[in-house]
């Protein structure tokens, strides 16, 4: 047993270990070369130790970093010892390597101390396509895994400092757009050899031992201080549900429901009685579902513990193989980091309201995207495009108001619409509004944050295409104590010829001609605690400021 480091040097070591997977998104963010990336922020960048417990992450997805230690046990059970200096190790399967969706390209790199792998650095990023039966990587019409794109296993992408050239070159050439495939790879390798020398660096100037203890140290202070909150929870069994609006394949209400046990200073949830798995893609992955659950713990403890492996010892997840929230293997499941995530995390928490009304928070708004591939008359190339605007409102809390225009569950305000401008720059859109919502907001004695609505016209050279994903055009965001549900979204298409269709949550090869419009009205969160209790004068700033119409 290696002595204690002292508290001020193992603090140093802590901040050192988030300021490098800080440093490892911002090189993301500055090298990657898709929109979703450089411009809305679908990556995460976190590290695990040798045992693949999570040591430190950005403030980046939240659904991303609690999956990321179960793809590194993918990883390292599959190479085992035949792992060396300058290797690099990729991954995105969901049955072969714990991965979340395919669309999540996981990029990880060993940082050896003293001879062995002590760390890994690990960047994740949602790829704007990765191939499959259609556009922009998400099916609803998929039935199967083969129909949602590109499957990789745990792979490894640079041998001892040389890369493998052939096997990307057989990646690239399996997506949509191999040159931004291969320049968003590249911006994630830079990302984690940033990472890996960073952590030498880090070693070097503190010595092997007092890193290594020093983290130990971390993990254990962060449950000490996660245990010593739930323990003053009140013991019990509750129950929470959360509700899917349809699969897109004709089934609807999927019900994800929740038996949480709160004992002391552990917490049991229970997924099993879930309804069965859908034959569409929002069934949830094994990694994605125990993300969920992690995120929902750390959504009720202080924010200032660090949101590492020892914060979530206390938690112990129980599900069933075969049910919404950990499908069968082969099942479709593209969808499951918005939904049924966001179901998973509500489901928990609405459960331990009655444990921790003090800590709960109301329902956040759903995720339903657009995606739209055409020609762009400005230069001829063909463009993928994903609806990152018009977020949802965030769930109000024991806090406050929710945020407005934050976006989802499973993101927590991490996903990031960009600028408006921006986008008309680089796209064939004008938006002709971009404001927010009234009245979408849950009432409560604080009120959820305000949906947006938006106008944007297409404007391509010929026609184009769309797909939508996502849900909550009949559940909104959930209230919670005493609070009112969000409004949910309502999506719509003004056509050139003069007609108007209501767009579904879940619809593929949706036809778009120049000068069609789309409108979009993106529901807002849920409302927290009796509307009765609101004061006055939030009432006057919710009308005056244009979140209430009376």
């Amino acid at each position: 047993m290696s002595a204690t480091v002292d508290p001020i040097t193992t603090s140093v070591v802590q901040h050192r270990l988030t300021a490098i997977v800080e440093e490892m998104g911002e090189a993301m963010l500055r090298t990657s070369y898709s929109q979703i990336l450089n411009s809305s922020r679908d990556f995460s960048a976190a590290m695990v130790d040798q045992d693949c417990q999570l040591v430190a992450q950005a403030e980046h997805i939240p659904v991303h970093v609690g999956a990321m230690p179960w793809a590194a046990m993918a990883v390292r059970d599959y190479f085992g010892d035949d792992v060396h200096e300058g290797d690099l190790f990729l991954v995105n399967d969901p049955y072969l390597g714990y991965g979340s969706h395919l669309p999540d390209v996981t990029v990880f790199a060993p940082v050896f101390v003293e001879g062995e792998v002590a760390f890994w650095t690990i960047n994740r990023a949602h790829h704007s396509d990765i191939g499959g039966s259609t556009h922009g990587a998400y099916n609803p019409a998929a039935t199967e895994i083969f129909h949602e794109g590109l499957r990789i296993p745990p792979l490894r992408l640079w041998d001892q400092g040389k890369p493998k050239l052939d096997l990307l070159d057989m990646l690239a050439a399996n997506v949509r757009h191999p040159r931004d495939f291969k320049g968003d790879l590249a911006a994630q390798i830079g990302s984690v050899k940033l990472g890996e020398r960073r952590m030498k660096a880090l070693v070097e100037a503190f010595g092997a031992e007092t890193v290594l203890q020093a983290c130990r140290q971390i993990l254990d202070g962060a449950e000490a201080r996660t245990r010593s909150e739930i323990s003053q929870w009140k013991d019990g069994v509750y129950k929470g549900e959360a509700v899917l609006d349809d699969d897109g394949h004709g089934r609807v209400d999927i019900t994800i429901r929740a038996t949480v046990t709160v004992s002391g200073s552990d917490i049991e949830v229970d997924l099993t009685a879930s309804d069965p798995e859908s034959t569409a893609f929002v069934n949830s992955s094994f990694a994605n579902m125990q993300s969920a659950c992690a995120q929902s713990l750390a959504y009720l403890i202080d924010p200032s513990i660090p949101k590492n492996a020892g914060a979530f010892r206390a938690l112990k997840v129980v599900a069933k193989k075969g049910t919404i929230v950990w499908a069968n293997d082969g099942k479709p499941v593209t969808m499951c980091t918005s939904h049924c995530s966001n179901e998973i995390i509500e489901a928990i928490i609405v459960a331990l309201s009655e444990a921790c009304p003090d800590k709960a928070m109301a329902g956040w708004g759903r995720r339903l995207r657009i995606a739209i591939k055409g020609e762009d008359p400005r230069n001829g190339k063909t463009f993928i495009w994903h609806l990152f605007h018009a977020r949802p409102g965030a769930g109000a809390s024991p806090g406050g108001d929710g945020w407005h225009n934050s976006g989802e569950w499973h993101s927590a305000g991490g996903l990031k619409f960009g600028s408006v401008e921006v986008a008309e720059a680089r796209f064939p859109l004008h938006f002709r509004t971009h404001e927010f919502r009234p009245d979408s907001g849950g009432d409560g004695e604080y009120r959820g944050g305000a949906g947006v609505n938006l106008e944007m016209v297409v404007e391509t050279d010929g026609d184009a295409v769309a797909n939508t994903a996502g849900d909550g055009l009949r559940h909104g965001a959930r209230g919670i104590l005493g609070g009112s549900d969000g409004a949910p979204h309502d999506y719509r298409q003004q056509r050139v010829d003069g007609t108007e269709t209501l767009l579904p949550s879940k619809a593929v090869g949706l036809p778009v001609s120049s000068g069609d419009v789309f409108v979009v009205s993106s529901g807002g969160g849920g409302g927290w605690g009796n509307p009765a209790k609101r004061t006055d004068a939030n009432h006057a700033s919710d009308k005056r400021d244009g979140f209430t119409s009376n």
